[in-house]
């Protein structure tokens, strides 16, 4: 077992999925988290401990412990969201060659035989789920069970059948749920605050998120009309959205394209050079839910290849809606969605990771931190002139920027009770010119990750910091400096954040 203190001992212990896929924390595998009721509260019950030596790493701790306490005791989101259940259960990051396959194959295994047990408890723990919120995960549910062989044997006939119950129960709830999926504002001011160690008020936050996509419009129409000066944003926008590779060109291109934004990546000098091995490939159908994602080597793990995952449309939906899917891909938006996943984006996160020192900063990730620290790769590569400067990244960059902020805009909306699953729906395609499966897609999936304007938020705070350390450094300042001091760090709070250009 890794050789970490109690105290972070028993954060990790609240969540054996986030340890052991991002964490790289594999004495979790072939373990499932005990999410029942009185699972989840023996775990929350162990957390705490003396201060840490390190008053960074005691405030990391601080921030962690505080915000498990608030999912999963005040807001008690194991009874709300499958995604939680979902991801305690998943065994697609086995096929991640981190670890010899007989070893894997035998995690997933004993994995796969605590499916009974653990299924039990996540139908008995999920008796609160808003329909919507079902019916966004429901997929993902179904696809969970990709690859469990009833025929294979006594374990994996076990899993199956309980893989049946948990469907039918999420079934269920997406038909007879509440219709209301909205956490309530002060709620969602919880999660947020202690998500990210700092005071949230949504108020200014919303009104940070209609600044930032009157921003981004006038950056998509100004490439806009480098492209064509003569047609409508709007028609030029359409155009460049059509203009994507068919369902079999999307690994292909999402390949060349990584290859791309490593080598500008380090030429440009936004980082040092980057080591470690990367694959592009399809997403396993649990995590069909996301479009795009990466699955870096993980901090704790050895050294070994990270993957991009890619999602392209299912062949069994028809024509219309493969199409609709695929814009997302187009080539302008699919280069934005590369640095993002890639580099300067996740891959080089997540390299940068594994050199942290300190173990609470190996393992507690702010997800506003990562998804931010992505997010303003892609703006930073457009600021750096990527791809010879071509207008098209700038558009496909305010694109993908204007679904992010469109996700803090919905998310807002959504759990405060000021909008609905289909008003979220029209505002991706008024705002973030996105349509179809894709556009219900994405304002499904702020139903059940209440989180997901952490993008823009995150993205917001570090060029906010950036502009900080300018002013501090003065001539001293340089993209790589500052850069790297953030990473230094790992990925706090985005209200631990200011110590990076304290130290940088």
């Amino acid at each position: 077992m890794t050789a970490i203190g109690a105290r972070l001992r028993a954060v990790c212990d609240v969540w054996h999925a986030h340890m052991r896929g991002n964490v790289g924390l594999h004495e979790y595998d072939g373990r499932v988290q005990d999410l029942s009721p009185s699972g989840v509260r023996a775990a929350l019950a162990a957390l705490g401990g003396p201060a840490e030596a390190d008053p960074f790493d005691d405030a990391l701790l601080d921030a962690a412990e505080a915000h498990l306490r608030v999912t999963l005791g005040d807001l008690a989101l194991h009874r709300r969201s499958p995604l939680l259940h979902l991801e305690n259960l998943d065994v697609s990051g086995y096929q991640r060659p981190y670890a010899p396959a007989d070893e894997r194959r035998a995690a997933r295994r004993r994995h796969l035989a605590a499916w009974p047990d653990a299924i039990d408890a996540a139908i008995e723990a999920l008796d609160a789920v808003p329909a919507p919120v079902a019916a966004g995960l429901l997929p993902a549910v179904k696809g969970l069970a990709e690859g469990v062989d009833a025929n294979a044997g006594a374990v994996e006939a076990a899993a199956a059948a309980a893989h049946a119950r948990f469907a039918a129960h999420v079934e269920r709830c997406a038909t007879e749920g509440d219709p209301d999926a909205a956490l309530g504002g002060p709620a969602l001011v919880r999660l947020l605050s202690t998500a990210e160690a700092v005071d949230v008020d949504l108020g200014r936050l919303a009104v940070a998120a209609d600044a930032e996509r009157d921003r981004l419009r006038s950056i998509l129409t100004e490439s806009c009309r480098a492209l064509c000066p003569d047609r409508p944003v709007a028609d030029t926008v359409r155009a460049l959205a059509a203009d994507h590779p068919d369902a079999g060109g999307v690994l292909p291109a999402a390949r060349a394209l990584s290859d791309k934004a490593i080598a500008f990546t380090v030429e440009r000098g936004l980082l040092g050079p980057l080591d470690g091995e990367l694959d592009v490939v399809s997403s396993p159908p649990a995590l069909s839910w996301a479009m795009a994602h990466m699955a870096w080597n993980a901090p704790w793990e050895d050294d070994g290849p990270s993957w991009y995952y890619v999602t392209p449309p299912s062949p069994a939906w028809p024509a219309a809606e493969q199409d609709a899917w695929l814009s997302v891909f187009n080539t302008s938006s699919l280069a934005a969605i590369t640095v993002h996943e890639v580099a300067p984006g996740h891959y080089a996160h997540g390299r940068a990771l594994r050199r942290v020192a300190s173990p609470a900063g190996r393992t507690l990730l702010s997800y506003a931190m990562v998804e931010g620290w992505a997010h303003y790769a892609e703006e930073l590569c457009w600021e750096e002139g990527f791809l010879g400067g071509d207008p098209r990244y700038a558009a496909g960059m305010a694109i993908e920027a204007l679904i992010r902020v469109t996700r803090l805009a919905a998310a807002i909306g959504l759990h405060t009770g000021a909008m609905s699953v289909a008003e979220a729906t029209r505002r991706f395609e008024e705002d973030a010119s996105i349509e179809g499966p894709a556009a219900r897609s994405e304002a499904a999936r702020g139903t059940f990750d209440p989180m997901y304007g952490a993008y823009t938020w995150g993205k917001l705070t570090i060029l906010g910091l950036r502009d900080e350390a300018r002013r501090r450094w003065g001539t001293g300042y340089t993209h790589r400096r500052f850069n790297e001091a953030l990473l230094a760090r790992g990925a706090p709070p985005l209200g631990l954040l200011p110590a990076a250009i304290d130290a940088g």
